[in-house]
């Protein structure tokens, strides 16, 4: 399907804040069709720029009564009339629609939370093919519910409790579910979106990655000029090396590739990396060390959203230096810096409907997208902007990136300065924490178990414990193991290690790394943590 085809099929999210918002995207793109999600506020030009099929009104913890509850753009019932568009309500998105529609949503007398059981009272509708089991579990998330459904909709299922749980109006496209079908306590929920997107709407599959492929390498060629130039910062992961090598084909070797020591990477992470792309990858590198320029503006910083600023900053003064040594040598200066930003990157950077700001909470400013100064010289290209981490490694694979490049932990831009909690320069955080990670993971490959992983580190914590080794009281470093599984890092849960490995695991650190003494591992999900 060429890319035409493809925008023509465009399935748009708009995001009200729900924290499964993501996970709807992910569902519809396993079907091959491609989806996009932007803020349930945006304006109606900006949905209609995007030209979507069909549009789905996310989630949210608002309720519609509330005066801060977002909602679409006045002219979006008219839009999406006229234009013949079908649209899905999901939970919040469902009451919404009721409500902007003319109908009447209150707070439910029983809430539902968690797995409920709902019957479906017609089959061979818009949401519910003829076959389907007429009883379902489902994942239910709400407080409010709809009691006076607006003119032309009927309500094709109930709850165990008799509360609404989903309504059609086909002759108008519009359409409603009040649980959560993309996730996966909803286990008929995949049946259900598959039938409505293809049966109903007539959505064709079609979205695949060799596809966007060579989209982004036609939108490369198209963007620059035949005499431009392009930096790429490198830092040795998956998604700035699958940026590069995409770039690379596009331009060949207008493309310059940095590597930037910055004095917060793993252990010989250095000298590792530079090895597989001399040798594997066969990219233009040029390796700066800029470790005292980084360590002395990260002194005495304990904030994290602070190291990441910094950390942003610093990067960018040096592009723009390497960026100048290039202009000397080719008579040309790079205008462009390519960057390995991911679609999780944009959404946690950005801030949830009814927040007083705009779009979903921001949860960390990532290096590529809120820690870049606002005055910066170079233009940024980001060709895995729109992309899930398992769509960069099946890309990569396509671009013939080595697979046990492809299958390496994700690594956080700014590095170890935000797996040491507190002052990174202070004593020897840094190496304790190296020895610490390398011995970690080492263990895991030994193990066999990396690759079922998605994630996995150390923390150094700013505290001491009190311990005996040598038959002597020590007052030394506590560090902390994480690891966890995920599908593409939006949410994730703690991977349980058989007791025997963490047992070999804690040894060997309070043995072989000097200044550590006890070893704690972090049990949590995400949410409520970050990984």
């Amino acid at each position: 399907m060429d890319a035409e085809a493809v925008k023509s099929n465009l399935v748009l999210i708009l995001d009200y804040g729900s924290q499964y918002t993501h996970l709807i995207t992910r569902r519809i793109r396993s079907l091959s069709v491609f989806s996009l999600c932007i803020s349930g506020t945006s304006s109606i030009q900006s949905i209609a720029d995007l030209k979507p099929s069909v549009i789905v009104l996310s989630g949210g913890p608002h309720s519609v009564h509330s005066p801060l509850a977002p909602s679409f753009p006045d002219e979006f019932i008219e839009y999406v009339q006229s234009n013949g568009v079908y649209v899905l309500g999901i939970c919040y998105g469902l009451q919404l629609l009721v409500q902007k529609l003319g109908g009447e949503v209150r707070v439910g007398e029983k809430q539902e939370y968690g797995r409920m059981e709902i019957e479906v009272l017609k089959g061979g509708s818009g949401l519910f093919d003829k076959g389907v089991d007429n009883r379902q579990v489902v994942w239910m998330s709400h407080g409010d519910e709809a009691v006076r459904l607006p003119d032309g909709f009927e309500v094709v299922a109930r709850s165990q409790q008799g509360a609404v749980a989903a309504v059609e109006n086909p002759a108008r496209r519009f359409y409603g579910l009040q649980y959560h079908p993309e996730v996966t306590h909803s286990p008929k929920g995949m049946e259900t979106l598959r039938y409505f997107l293809f049966d109903v709407c007539g959505i064709t599959a079609g979205w695949k990655m060799e596809d966007v492929l060579e989209e982004e390498v036609k939108v490369i060629r198209g963007l620059l000029g035949p005499e431009d130039h392009v930096i790429c910062a490198l830092s040795g992961g998956v998604d700035s090396t699958v940026a590069a090598t995409l770039v690379h084909k596009a331009i060949g070797d207008r493309l310059h590739c940095v590597f930037v020591d910055n004095g917060l990477l793993r252990y010989k992470e250095r000298e590792r990396v530079m090895e597989t792309f001399e040798k594997d990858l066969h990219l233009p590198v040029t390796c700066v060390d800029a470790t005292e320029q980084f360590l002395s503006k990260l002194k005495g910083v304990i904030d994290p959203e602070r190291k990441r600023k910094i950390i942003g900053k610093e990067f960018i003064c040096i592009f723009d230096a390497f960026a100048q040594d290039l202009e000397l040598k080719l008579g040309n200066r790079p205008a462009y810096l390519v960057q390995g930003t991911l679609y999780p990157d944009v959404i946690e950077s950005c801030p949830p409907p009814g927040s007083g700001r705009t779009h979903s909470h921001t949860i960390k400013s990532h290096h590529n997208v809120g820690g870049l100064p606002k005055d910066m010289k170079l233009k940024l290209i980001e060709p895995l902007k729109l992309l899930f981490k398992d769509e960069v490694r099946e890309l990569g694979r396509i671009l013939s990136v080595p697979v046990g490049f492809l299958k390496r932990h994700p690594f956080p831009g700014p590095g170890l300065a935000v797996r040491v909690l507190g002052d990174v320069t202070e004593g020897n955080a840094l190496d304790i924490l190296r020895e610490v990670d390398e011995i970690f993971i080492q263990s895991i490959k030994n193990a066999g178990i990396y690759d079922s992983i998605w994630q996995a580190f150390a923390v150094f914590l700013p505290i001491r414990s009190v311990g005996v080794q040598g038959d002597q009281r020590t007052h030394s470093h506590v560090v902390a193991l994480r690891a966890v599984t995920s599908q593409d890092g939006m949410t994730a849960d703690w991977y349980n290690f058989d007791h025997k490995f963490l047992d070999d695991v804690a040894r060997k650190i309070c043995n072989s790394v000097r200044g550590v003494n006890r070893v704690v591992q972090d049990i949590t999900s995400k949410p409520p943590s970050t990984i």
